[in-house]
């Protein structure tokens, strides 16, 4: 599975994301421009994911959005795994937006 850091993400110029943690966490905080597709529900919302361009996968700690990742790429996306999740990046000083 492809992997990248979010120092390595943050320097990404418009990077597709999809945050795969629940709708609770997500309203916490989240990376800025990333869409939040809950992990239960990426089967049914596959169509909504590009397929012709990388996509970034994060949750809160790398663990779901590495499945997630695993499964996209099963499906023919160029998937890569954020490691660390939203908690490496909230760690590293990063910016986080809050609500939907």
């Amino acid at each position: 599975m492809k992997e990248i850091t979010v120092t390595e993400l943050s320097t990404l110029t418009a990077p597709v994301v999809i945050d795969v943690r629940e709708t609770w966490e997500y309203d916490e905080a989240h990376v800025p421009g990333v869409t939040n597709i809950p992990m239960g529900e990426v089967v049914a919302r596959i169509g909504e994911i590009p397929a012709d361009v990388p996509v970034h996968v994060i949750c809160a700690a790398g663990g779901r959005s590495g499945q997630v990742a695993e499964y996209l790429a099963a499906h023919g996306h160029d998937a890569i795994n954020i490691a660390g999740g939203t908690g490496a990046w909230r760690q590293a000083g990063l910016p986080v937006e809050q609500g939907a």
